[in-house]
């Protein structure tokens, strides 16, 4: 009897672990990975163009930003979050949830990709329009090449070259206009002293002040761009920049409590796009600043 009761009991047991080894098999999320362009951002939402149609790819604390580098993407860099802007190409894996949503767990870009797209998203319609501009010279480059009749294969080269640049550019054109998507809903000044990259006690404030603003809207994003005056030589100044807008990301995610998720693109101007004259020393004090700005997307905002 003792052993009919232990035997019946082991088997009911088993059935408990086959049952709730079921419900969970049933249950477990299903894995995913796709590969598209990011067609729109808000806050922690991405809309990611493929070739299936858009998905729509959620970000948390652990997901993680990585750039496969060198031959076969053997050596791997984490990027963080704030290259996610609109625009750029890269590759998702994750699971899909009960809304058909991707939550990412991993988010694979390519580094080059990502330099063009935080060039042109720190430089927007200027460098939009620098980039049309090249287009120009370079197709009438290539009308006075074909018209000289000297038909030479340094000259078939080097049209086969502009034809392939004139691609290039005007694609990165196509990609990165969405980023007019975008409203400014508040936005600050960090002014620096000359070849400084500590932002001024007095700045501070503000930046508190724009990321308390910034947690009550809803799928905002912060950008900041930093840029420098002519002073010096432009390799300098570029890295200047970049250290300034670091330097308010930081403080941004360390001391105001803005995610980092949250912020895109620090971008490194240099020299280029002053808002004063480099000639003064009022001038200069005026470009040697980052610029912090609250974007929220027009259509994705207006659909919540």
């Amino acid at each position: 009897m003792q052993f009919r009761f232990k035997t019946v009991a082991m088997a009911a047991l088993v059935c408990v672990f086959a049952i709730v080894a079921g419900a969970q098999e049933k249950t477990a999320p299903e894995k995913t990975k796709v590969k598209g362009m990011i067609k729109a951002r808000t806050g922690e939402m991405l809309v990611v163009q493929t070739e299936e149609g858009d998905k729509t790819v959620l970000l948390a604390e652990n997901t993680r930003t990585k750039d496969d580098r060198g031959i076969f993407g053997v050596r791997k860099e984490d990027v963080g979050p704030t290259v996610l802007i609109p625009g750029l190409k890269l590759q998702v894996e994750g699971t899909v949830n009960e809304k058909g949503q991707i939550l990412a767990k991993t988010i694979t870009v390519d580094g080059d990709d990502v330099e063009t797209s935080q060039m042109i998203a720190a430089g927007l319609h200027p460098t939009a329009e620098q980039v049309a501009t090249n287009v120009d010279t370079l197709q009438a480059q290539q009308q006075g090449i074909a018209a000289n009749k000297q038909s030479t294969t340094a000259n078939k080269e080097r049209i086969d070259a502009i034809d392939n640049n004139i691609k290039q550019t005007s694609a990165h054109i196509e990609r990165f206009s969405k980023l007019d998507d975008y409203d400014v809903k508040r936005q600050a000044t960090v002014k620096f002293r000359s070849g400084s990259k500590d932002i001024p006690d007095a700045d501070k404030k503000q930046l508190q002040q724009l990321a308390d603003a910034a947690k009550q809207s809803n799928g905002y994003l912060i950008e900041v761009v930093g840029y420098a005056d002519a002073t010096g030589n432009p390799a300098m100044n570029t890295k200047l920049s970049e250290e300034r807008a670091r330097n308010v990301v930081a403080y941004l995610t360390q001391i105001c409590g803005v995610p980092v998720r949250r912020i895109v693109a620090p971008g490194a101007m240099g020299e280029y796009g002053p808002t004063a004259t480099n000639e003064t020393v009022a001038g200069r004090s005026e470009n040697r600043r980052v610029e912090v700005k609250i974007l929220q997307n027009k259509g994705m905002v207006a659909s919540q």
